[in-house]
C-alpha cells in the first residue's frame, strides 16, 4: 500500500502536467487570502449601501467572446481607476483595506509586466459607462458603490488575467 502512494501521486502529477489548468497573471488573483479580503470588504460596503443603490451596477457586463487578454486589460484599467480615485478615499473603512491595496496594486503592476496597457483603454466604452454611472451617484454614494462591486472586478480579473494555455502542446496529444 504505501508503495502503491508514491506511484499514484506520480502519475496525478504527470497527469498535471500533461493537462495544464490556466494560470494566473498576478499571484494575488489566486490567492484565497486575498479573495477573502476583497469578499470582507465587498460585503461591509455593501451593507452601507440604500436599497436603491442596491439595485444599481456601475461594473459593466462584458461579452465574454472577446480576446481575454483585452477583457483583463479593459478591467486592469478600471482596477488602476479604483486604486487612483476610489479606494484612497476609504482608508479607514475596513480593517483589511490596506492589505488589499497592497495585493491589488500588484496585480496592477503584474498585468502591466505582462503587457496591458491601462492608459489604451481609458476610452473604451465600458471604463466611460463605468465612470459616468460613478459620477452620476455623486460622492460618497458612488465610492460606497464602488467598494461593494470590487467583487465583481476582482472576479473579473480572476477569470480573465490567466496566461493561455499552451494550445500547441494540447493539439500534439
Amino acid at each position: 500500500m504505501l508503495v502503491l502512494l508514491p506511484l499514484l501521486l506520480i502519475g496525478w502529477a504527470e497527469l498535471a502536467a500533461a493537462h495544464p489548468v490556466d494560470q494566473a497573471l498576478s499571484q494575488p488573483l489566486r490567492s484565497p487570502e486575498t479573495y477573502e479580503i476583497v469578499r470582507e470588504v465587498s460585503q461591509h460596503a455593501q451593507s452601507m449601501q440604500t436599497e436603491d443603490d442596491s439595485s444599481t451596477r456601475l461594473m459593466p457586463r462584458v461579452n465574454t467572446d472577446q480576446d481575454h487578454l483585452k477583457i483583463c486589460c479593459l478591467h486592469a484599467n478600471i482596477l488602476d481607476f479604483y486604486l487612483n480615485n476610489i479606494l484612497h478615499h476609504r482608508d479607514n473603512m475596513h480593517a483589511s483595506i490596506h492589505r488589499l491595496k497592497t495585493d491589488l496594486n500588484r496585480v496592477s503592476e503584474d498585468l502591466q509586466s505582462h503587457g496591458c496597457n491601462v492608459t489604451h483603454y481609458h476610452d473604451h466604452h465600458h471604463a466611460v459607462e463605468f465612470r459616468r454611472k460613478l459620477d452620476m451617484m455623486e460622492g460618497e454614494r458612488g465610492i460606497t458603490k464602488a467598494v461593494g462591486e470590487i467583487d465583481i472586478l476582482f472576479t473579473y480579473l480572476q477569470d480573465f488575467c490567466v496566461k493561455p494555455k499552451d494550445t500547441s502542446a494540447a493539439a500534439a496529444q
